[in-house]
């Protein structure tokens, strides 16, 4: 029976329009009647993800910046792991040196050092996911997004890495030519032991503390809940769903998804276009009521 799911949002519970379609609005509120919770699971800030859902009328649980932060569904939070200020230093000296732009990331701010740099690489992102659109939409959809108003810009980083009172929950690195402009920097930082390397899309890499994944955190969440790990479901399209697909009793990919996210699921839905989350959910809904 399953008791919890979480699921991702971009490419996932949001479609090309990023958007959340009625029938997936729809299923979520059905699983929830029927005692399963719903969380959703994503990269972005709590700030951020509230904001991205808050026309669609529905109250969840978040897994934010990939698992440094859980809230349950009243927004109490039930787990914490940040990013070392000294691990963020060496990380950010290596992105330097690479010349990649990057951000960094705490519960609720994001600062940037290049606004314009900033609108680029989200258009980068966004086309990564969606591919039919153009980088000229990506670049009008990216600068009105809700992403870009809830940046802070900073002249530097220096000062705001000297702060010990900072509490980071994540670094997020952008390329526009992929995955292939990460293979160094992924390694250099990787080295640096205790940090978790992933992806959201081809056009970026996102850095957190080990602790802070996003498989680790639903465990972390379910466990606290009372759930067996069998009770537990996750869905998701990406590789930084990855850890939580391998991790839930029962893993959930996309159609859209990407080949290495369906090889360690056990189960693959319909696309994010095709109301894939809602789809899985009543599913889930059905097999439940015939235990």
């Amino acid at each position: 029976m399953i008791k919890l799911v979480a699921c991702d949002l971009d490419g996932t519970l949001f479609n090309s329009n990023m958007t959340v379609s009625s029938e997936n609005i729809s299923a979520i509120r059905a699983a929830q009647d029927s005692g399963i919770e719903f969380l959703v699971a994503t990269g972005r800030s709590p700030e951020q993800a509230r904001s991205a859902l808050k026309d669609f009328d529905l109250q969840t649980g978040f897994i934010n910046a990939n698992g440094a932060l859980i809230y349950d569904a009243n927004g109490n939070l039930q787990v914490k792991h940040l990013l070392p200020t000294a691990k963020a230093r060496a990380v950010a000296e290596i992105l330097y040196k690479h010349q990649i732009y990057f951000e960094i990331v705490t519960k609720s701010k994001i600062y940037s050092a290049d606004i314009s740099q900033r609108v680029v690489n989200l258009a980068h992102s966004l086309i990564a996911l969606n591919p039919n659109v153009t980088f000229k939409e990506a670049v009008a959809i990216s600068a009105g997004s809700n992403a870009m108003l809830s940046m802070t810009l900073v002249d530097n980083f220096e000062q705001l890495l000297a702060d010990p009172q900072l509490e980071i929950t994540k670094i997020i690195a952008f390329d526009g030519r992929g995955y292939a402009a990460f293979k160094e920097v992924k390694e250099e930082i990787t080295a640096l032991g205790d940090l978790a390397v992933t992806s959201s899309s081809a056009a970026n890499i996102e850095i957190n503390d080990i602790r802070a994944q996003k498989g680790s955190a639903l465990l972390d969440y379910a466990h606290k809940q009372g759930l067996k790990t069998e009770e537990v479901a996750a869905i998701g399209d990406n590789l930084n769903d990855e850890s939580m697909i391998r991790a839930a009793g029962t893993g959930v990919a996309m159609a859209n998804a990407v080949p290495a996210i369906k090889q360690v699921a056990q189960i693959e839905t319909k696309s994010n276009n095709d109301d894939g989350v809602g789809h899985i959910l009543r599913q889930f809904i059905k097999n439940n009521a015939r235990e």
